[in-house]
């Protein structure tokens, strides 16, 4: 099979993680793996998939219409050539002239079911290339139930043309941090021993930062000697952020710590008092699954995907800023509920597997190799 892994950003947010972990997965699995890629990362994934044929692409794909284009025109020659049999688009977007069988991977549904929360091109953008991959392609892959459920309502997606496939938790990267992994990104934070309350992801409006923000500064504001926010992660499209972060009084601590590498994920969400994601919605909720893996008490919603991911082993609010407020007094106030979520949400990170992804996907590549036949 050829993968086009063109889109991913630079930045290895989810999409990335998703991509680069799968890849890796089917390598190590044996499969018989092409991966066509940005210039960018070629050595990348010539590293973690050593037994694959790694494909730079030769034009210039930085920009989204440019790598548009490259996906219509040159990408269905590479199929061709690599002689693959399979084609798999893991973001949104697929040739419309595929001569093979063809997956794509829809990550959300919420371009439809709740697009105020997006950029209104993106929006459209994404809608008319979810509905025509749910048109064209044999097989499309969703990360969470919830996901199909609001494609089928939303985009008359036919359930029998999607495959359900739970992303998984990298151990190696999100583990129960060590003391000195913890400490350096405290230091690094100017944090030193405030304890805190993380966030991790796009701060954009779907992730519901502003509420929690507020949410935060109604917990916390009279609460003595009471934890920082560290919102960690890309700033978003629009300015709602900044008008909440305005509003926060001095004696309340928000810290914008911005993109963090890698290296220093585990020790910041495993160092956290509790991780707070309010999500308004999610196709699978990615940052709660690594926090629970790195040994963290997480408080996030029951919107769409976040209650597979989470079950009983997060704290669950509302989505506005009171909800967020008491769901945080909550938790702050009583350590043995966070301990005790600690534990179950280690054991439940631990059903989570990109082994068991890859798994999934390749019995998705097999059935759209029939379907296409």
């Amino acid at each position: 099979m050829l993968i086009d892994a063109t889109a991913v950003p630079a930045d290895r947010g989810g999409v990335g993680r998703y991509v680069d972990s799968l890849v890796t997965a089917l390598d190590a699995d044996g499969a018989r793996l092409s991966v066509a890629c940005q210039p960018r990362d070629a050595a990348l994934y010539a590293r973690i998939a050593p037994g694959a044929a790694i494909v730079p692409a030769a034009e210039a794909v930085l920009t989204r219409t440019a790598r548009l284009s490259w996906e219509q025109i040159t990408l269905p020659r590479l199929v061709k050539k690599l002689r693959a049999d399979v084609l798999h688009s893991p973001h949104y977007t697929t040739p419309l002239a595929n001569p093979v069988a063809s997956v794509v991977t829809l990550h959300d549904a919420t371009f439809f079911t709740n697009p105020a929360v997006h950029n209104p091109v993106k929006a459209r953008f994404f809608r008319a290339w979810t509905r025509a991959a749910l048109r064209r392609a044999e097989l499309c892959v969703v990360p969470s139930r919830a996901t199909a459920a609001e494609l089928a309502a939303a985009a008359g997606a036919d359930r029998d043309r999607m495959a359900v496939s739970y992303h998984g938790v990298d151990p190696d990267r999100f583990h129960p941090p060590a003391p000195e992994e913890i400490r350096a990104v405290r230091d690094r934070l100017g944090l030193f021993d405030q304890p805190y309350v993380a966030f991790l992801g796009a701060l954009e409006p779907r992730k519901n930062v502003p509420a929690l923000v507020r949410g935060f500064t109604e917990a916390c504001g009279a609460r003595r000697d009471g934890p920082a926010l560290v919102l960690a992660g890309q700033p978003g499209w629009d300015a709602q952020v900044g008008r909440a972060l305005h509003e926060v009084p001095h004696k309340v601590r928000v810290i914008r710590a911005g993109y963090l590498p890698f290296g220093e994920l585990a020790g910041f969400l495993g160092g956290a008092r509790l991780v707070a994601y309010p999500s308004i919605g999610e196709g699978f909720g990615l940052p709660v699954l690594e926090a629970m893996a790195c040994g963290a008490p997480v408080l996030t919603t029951r919107r769409l995907s976040l209650p597979e991911v989470g079950g009983e082993a997060v704290a669950y609010c509302g989505v506005r800023p009171g909800d967020i407020a008491r769901g945080l007094r909550s938790l702050l106030d009583d350590p043995a509920r966070r301990a005790e979520l600690a534990a179950a949400a280690q054991l439940r990170a631990k059903e989570f597997s990109w082994e068991s992804c890859t798994a999934q996907h390749r019995e998705a590549y097999d059935r759209a190799r029939h379907l296409h036949r």
